[in-house]
């Protein structure tokens, strides 16, 4: 490839994703760009973000088409270098990337031994963070079905972490992302590996050398068949069924991420469930005054049942942790200073969970205009790994579908969840006299290995009572 030309890489987009889907191409061959510019849209397992161009040229080639998954590390466009041709000085050096970080010598010399093993040369691994260097392009090739694993530079920003913690020959040796992906694909196991790089690192070169071995094809077998039975067209017959499949739909994207994580939370947690009936009465008579004196400034039921939430974890904090397992078999039970409620929200590209950071502190009001803010941003597509991965604590507002109740899955790596069904009119005793009532279910779901019954019962009496008073209850937190 000409020296003109410069190949930016797909880079990762955050919290160790190896794939994102094409969604839209900002810009066309031919045209003009600078650094920074954002060139074209793609959709992760996160959220939806823009990528810009760490280039300044003439866009020469798109790698990849609007609907197709691209991996990370893997072309995705051509840019000619601005004045190429010129013979100017200026011309032969690539554009500056807009924002550097400083990274301390021991990180630049291990990603620099990660250039060199694996020759994918620089460009960015995180939205405006770079390497030094140019950029070695290599020749494009179409994508294959099958799984195919470009390394990328080691992350200037995550690796003081990661390389305090490597431990030889351990998962925690392997930097890279697509290096786990390409050892899981391959039913290699990391553990058996002996790392040939600084401090015991599992460099691509050791996979491919245990994929070589005389058991891997046996491993790959299964692998093989796979691009097969996902290419067979809508209409096929199906074996077990007999009937005509009428469309194969690939999950990916929110819905990969949300299969992925409830398959965990089910494999993993001995979860357990708790339910009591709520009148909800006195806290709609009490949002309905509210909302006579402050048209535009009452807080929604859901920030004050969240309100009523954080001021129940301080008091039962186990369901408020996590449950973590570490690689030696001990286990922890991890408690936090402050609460980052966070509350499903339904949209057009699936389930996910945005969460108010440090809601421990904030007013019904505060925690209204939050929940307001994040429910926008998600519905956009457009919030950050940062607000839909931090929760420690989840509220469901399961009643909007019409629903009384459900038997929730714990959002991963949390350890509860509270549900709220409709709210209906129900006949209620109140002092010896049936009267109808606005009642509501409360469901908590919870792992049994943090707390027993008698704590989850706690908690959810404790909600249930201050919604069934809530001017006492707002009083006292």
């Amino acid at each position: 490839m000409s020296s003109d030309m410069q190949v930016f890489k797909l880079p990762d987009l955050g919290e160790g994703l190896t794939e994102a889907e094409l969604v839209n191409w900002l810009v066309a061959v031919g045209d003009e760009i600078v650094v920074d510019q954002p060139i074209a849209e793609v959709e992760t397992a996160k959220s939806m973000v823009e990528v810009p161009s760490p280039y300044a040229g003439t866009v020469a080639e798109l790698h990849g088409e609007a609907g197709q998954t691209l991996d990370v590390g893997k072309p995705l466009i051509s840019i000619a270098r601005a004045g190429a041709g010129s013979g100017s000085p200026a011309a032969a050096a690539p554009a500056a990337l807009s924002s550097g970080i400083e990274a301390s010598p021991a990180v630049d010399a291990a990603a620099e031994t990660y250039r060199t093993e694996e020759k994918a040369g620089s460009g960015n691994v995180l939205i405006g963070y770079g390497t030094p260097g140019g950029a070695t392009g290599g020749r494009t090739r179409p994508r294959k079905a099958s799984v195919a694993v470009v390394d990328r530079p080691a992350e200037p920003v995550l690796e003081p972490a990661v390389a305090g913690t490597r431990i030889p020959g351990k998962l925690s040796a392997v930097i890279s992302p697509l290096v786990r992906k390409m050892a899981r694909d391959h039913g290699v196991s990391l553990d058996a590996i002996e790392g040939s790089g600084a401090s015991g690192l599992i460099m691509r070169r050791d996979v491919e050398a245990a994929i070589s071995a005389p058991e891997a094809p046996v491993a790959a077998a299964p692998i093989a068949e796979a691009p097969a039975v996902a290419s067979a067209a809508a209409g096929a017959v199906d074996g077990r069924t007999g009937l005509a499949v009428s469309a194969r739909t690939p999950v990916r994207g929110v819905r990969k991420a949300v299969a992925a994580n409830m398959t965990k939370s089910r494999s993993e947690i001995p979860e357990a469930t708790v339910w009591v009936d709520v009148d909800a009465t006195a806290l709609l008579e009490m949002r309905a005054e509210l909302k006579k004196r402050a048209p535009h400034d009452t807080p929604g039921l859901l920030a004050f049942i969240a309100r009523f939430v954080t001021a129940g974890l301080k008091k039962y904090p186990a369901l408020n942790t996590r449950f973590e397992t570490a690689a030696d078999g001990s286990q922890e039970i991890v408690g936090f200073e402050g609460i980052n409620l966070g509350f499903a929200a339904q949209t057009d590209r699936g389930l996910v969970v945005p969460s108010v950071r440090n809601a421990h502190g904030m007013s019904a009001r505060e925690l209204d205009a939050e929940i307001r803010r994040l429910t926008a941003v998600a519905r956009d597509g457009k919030a950050t790994p940062t607000e839909l991965g931090s929760g420690t604590f989840t509220l469901n507002n399961y009643g909007v579908f019409g629903v009384d109740g459900s038997a929730a899955i714990i959002n991963y790596p949390e350890v509860a969840m509270l549900g709220v069904g409709r709210i209906i009119d129900k006949p209620w005793v109140v002092n010896g006299e049936l009267a109808v009532r606005k009642v509501t279910e409360l469901t908590l779901a919870f792992d049994h290995r943090v707390c027993d019954g008698e704590t989850a019962a706690g908690f959810l009496r404790y909600v249930a009572d201050a919604i069934e008073n809530p001017g006492g209850a707002l009083a006292d937190m």
